[in-house]
């Protein structure tokens, strides 16, 4: 199905029975084709409803997702490459070959890091520095150049100390050198050269601070007396003359060189940060922490590129506006669906099920039967429900022949009573009161459409009778109000179901002009009567834009 590390099956921004159980029962339809990484999820909370259906079956409530925009650490990958503060310049530059890379993240003892080593910028410091002194100067440690060189100390004083040090090679005549040197500030001097004792002596009668004898020769006794008497230092290195003094170039503790205003972002940030980030700055990468502080990895703009490890199927939805947010920024492999089609569209090819029948369990059941499957009793019963709740126990208009055959079905599968289960799942979410706010009683099954150059929102609740309606209608019509200003829509309404005596109450608050063109027998202050509507797809919602797209 996809290399997607995980497939979520989710349906739309406010959840009602179908939209769950077509979740799961499609989730679990993948599962018995072979798929692992799918699972079903949520993008909101569930009405009354739904919770009787899955504590009836016995079903764990899906997930709740509430966003699946991709973050930074979805696109990282391994472990991050790092180089401890002191360490010296060499060692840096051998990881950056080695792992190919062109930031390095400095880092302190504790692993707090404080910036990172910018490859373009150290081959500035390394080779464009320039005539004259410069070219031998270096800021380092005898300690640190110890650790670069691998050489083994004859004699260390004061090794940890950093200082701006001048590079000299002894390798001219005695006379000529002891001129080279005259100039020179001992303290901050050091001598490099082979076995000659008269370079070595003149280096210590100067007082220089390290003395590095190469090619790993020996240092005679009486140089080494004259050395500790006068506190000059001394390291055998290990490699020759000019290898040794490259190399002393490259002892500086990488905390010297390092980028300190690198751009820093968190695991959780959104691709989108990191997009900003790397357009503003200069630098090639930035620093991916945890919420400890501690580096986490290095992001680039080639991350950026990377698929997101998440993948959708969207079921009982095809608009991205009533999708889980984010939906846009992530692969969207597949739509089960019996809507009609809205805004959607794709950058590839994909499955894409939409069939005219009374529910999304509808559709999700025919491709078990396509299959050859038989779902397990709990899944049959889960469909069962999805079933008819869309078709409000089979009497909505959008009922199909096939929904009739196929709740025939499900129930021999899931051993149970349809309409017996079917009438005890309605009255488990038709009380009003049980709702703890307005807000959960408006959103619990609510839309929203885009008309022409209006945005509307219809919401949906059954009820066996209108009296709880006609108590709480008040306090409904200023959640109404204050819905349209928080989502700034051009109307909103409640539509109230009456599955007994089938037909509906319609509620609504919003822009005059849209409110007059409604065309249902008004029977209040933004009461509609619509007698014989059950169906807010089929029936409601063609009629309000067949009359809002009039003139």
């Amino acid at each position: 199905m996809s290399q997607h590390e995980k497939i979520l099956v989710i349906g739309h921004c406010n959840p009602d029975t179908d939209s769950i159980c077509s979740a799961i029962a499609y989730a679990d339809l993948c599962f018995h084709k072979g798929y692992t990484n799918v699972r079903p999820a949520r993008a909101g909370t569930l009405n009354r409803q739904t919770e009787f259906v899955l504590d009836w079956f016995a079903h764990p409530i899906p997930d709740l997702v509430t966003d699946v925009f991709p973050r930074i650490r979805d696109v990282l990958s391994g472990e991050p490459v790092s180089i401890f503060a002191d360490l010296p310049l060499m060692k840096a530059l051998e990881l950056m070959r080695r792992h190919d890379i062109r930031m390095l993240p400095v880092l302190e003892c504790e692993g707090e890091p404080i910036g990172a080593l910018v490859l373009k910028r150290l081959t500035d410091y390394i080779f464009l520095t320039g005539e004259g002194s410069r070219i031998r100067q270096v800021l380092t440690t005898p300690a640190s150049i110890q650790t670069c060189l691998r050489a083994s100390p004859v004699l260390m004083f004061d090794s940890e100390e950093i200082e701006l040090f001048q590079i000299f090679v002894g390798a001219m005549s005695k006379q000529s050198f002891e001129k080279h040197l005259k100039d020179a500030v001992p303290q901050k001097t050091i001598v490099l050269t082979g076995d000659r004792e008269d370079i070595q002596q003149i280096a210590i009668e100067k007082g220089v601070r390290l003395l590095i004898v190469t090619g790993g020769l020996n240092v005679s006794r009486s140089i080494i007396s004259a050395a500790r008497s006068q506190k000059v230092s001394i390291l055998k290195s290990p490699f020759d003359t000019a290898t040794s003094a490259l190399m002393s170039r490259m002892s500086t503790p990488v905390r010297h060189l390092l980028e300190g205003e690198i751009p820093q972002c968190g695991l959780d940030d959104r691709i989108e940060k990191l997009k900003r980030l790397l357009e503003r700055s200069k630098f090639p990468g930035a620093l991916v922490l945890d919420r400890q502080g501690k580096l986490r990895g290095v992001a680039t703009k080639s991350n950026l590129f990377r698929r997101p490890s998440v993948g959708l199927i969207l079921v009982d939805h095809n608009e991205i506006s009533q999708a889980v947010p984010g939906a846009d920024q992530v692969d969207i492999l597949e739509v089960i669906d019996h809507h009609r089609l809205g805004n959607f569209h794709t950058d590839t090819p994909i499955k894409f099920i939409n069939q005219p029948l009374g529910s999304t369990c509808s559709v999700v059941a025919t491709l078990y039967r396509d299959a050859g499957l038989t779902p397990k009793p709990q899944i049959a019963g889960l469909m069962l429900a999805g079933l008819l709740s869309d078709t409000i126990l089979l009497r909505s208009p959008t009922t199909t022949k096939a929904d009739h055959d196929l709740v025939e079905w499900l129930s021999l599968c899931a051993g149970c009573d349809a309409m017996n289960f079917g009438q005890k799942m309605f009255e488990a979410g038709s009380a009003l009161s049980a709702y703890a706010d307005v807000e959960s009683l408006l959103t619990s099954d609510f839309k929203e459409y885009s008309i022409g150059n209006s945005s509307i929102g219809v919401g949906q609740i059954e009820v066996v009778n209108f009296q709880d309606f006609e108590e709480r209608r008040d306090i409904i019509n200023e959640g109404l109000k204050e819905m349209q200003a928080n989502r700034n829509l051009g109307l909103v309404a409640l539509l109230v179901t009456d599955i007994v005596e089938q037909t509906s109450l319609l509620l609504v608050q919003g822009d005059y002009e849209l409110i007059d063109r409604i065309g249902y027998p008004q029977l209040d202050n933004n009461l509609f009567e619509l007698k014989g509507v059950l169906s807010r797809k089929k029936q409601l919602m063609p009629h309000l834009i067949k009359a809002f797209k009039q003139s």
